[in-house]
């Protein structure tokens, strides 16, 4: 079983505390390592010797948005080299920050925030279950 930890980049409590819920309902066994802003995760990322499972990172927080740690990432080898898969997890839907998601930062997703509580559940298991079955560097154990 996969126990590589989920790290959750969100600013609001009261978001992070809906998405802990929604992952304690869905009984997700990989553990969920929250930072309330980029810096502290970026740290973490360069810091550990741990590949996470996969990044869910809201756009819009303090010190440095999303899309400038995604940029950042993508442009630090070693940080790239772990290959973990980033989602974005944010209320934003313009057009302008998805297209600069996808074609400039190659995201591996963006998905709207939604305030129902089993459509927050269904868009979670999906991305989960999603990156569980996908081959990929980072989970292709030797």
């Amino acid at each position: 079983m996969d126990k590589r930890p989920v790290i959750l980049i969100e600013d609001d409590i009261d978001d992070k505390l809906f998405l802990e819920d929604a992952f304690s309902a869905l009984e997700v066994t990989h553990p969920l390592i929250w930072f309330n802003d980029c810096q502290a995760a970026r740290d973490y990322l360069y810091s550990t010797k741990e590949i996470p499972f996969l990044i869910l990172c809201d756009i819009n927080l303090p010190k440095q948005t999303g899309i400038e740690l995604k940029r950042e990432i993508q442009g630090n080898e070693q940080l790239r080299k772990k290959s973990i898969p980033f989602v974005f997890y944010t209320t934003s839907d313009q057009s302008e920050l998805v297209n600069e998601a996808y074609l400039q930062l190659n995201v591996q997703g963006y998905v709207q925030k939604s305030n129902d509580f089993g459509i927050m559940k269904n868009n979670l298991r999906t991305i989960l279950d999603y990156w569980a079955l996908c081959k990929h560097s980072n989970n292709t154990f030797n």
